[in-house]
């Protein structure tokens, strides 16, 4: 279960919008995270985390996308239920053999 969200998704997007901003404009590049995170009543390092999973998913910085990595997570849950599935079976199956291989009365 996801924590709950500190800031509302409306000032999230603005805070990010305005940072992107600010950054591609030399003039106002320096301490603009900063400065836009005290003026929105933002964490500067969590506007920084923002700013740049948007780069990212925007495709302007390398990385792995929001979209990547929710399908990788979910692949990865649907991995573990199968692998647990299969650990099942195994042992239901190595039972059964056992029960097959022992001679009856």
């Amino acid at each position: 279960m996801a924590a709950p969200r500190k800031y509302p998704d409306e000032l999230r997007e603005r805070a990010i919008r305005l940072a992107v901003d600010a950054r591609r404009d030399p003039a106002t590049r320096s301490g603009a995270l900063k400065r836009i995170g005290d003026q929105l009543g933002i964490n500067p390092e969590t506007l920084r985390n923002r700013v740049t999973q948007a780069e990212i998913d925007e495709g302007h910085r390398p990385g792995t996308t929001t979209d990547d990595a929710a399908r990788l997570a979910e692949l990865e849950r649907e991995n573990r239920e199968l692998r647990r599935a299969n650990a099942i079976l195994n042992s239901a199956s190595a039972c059964f053999a056992a029960e097959l291989d022992r001679p009856q009365r």
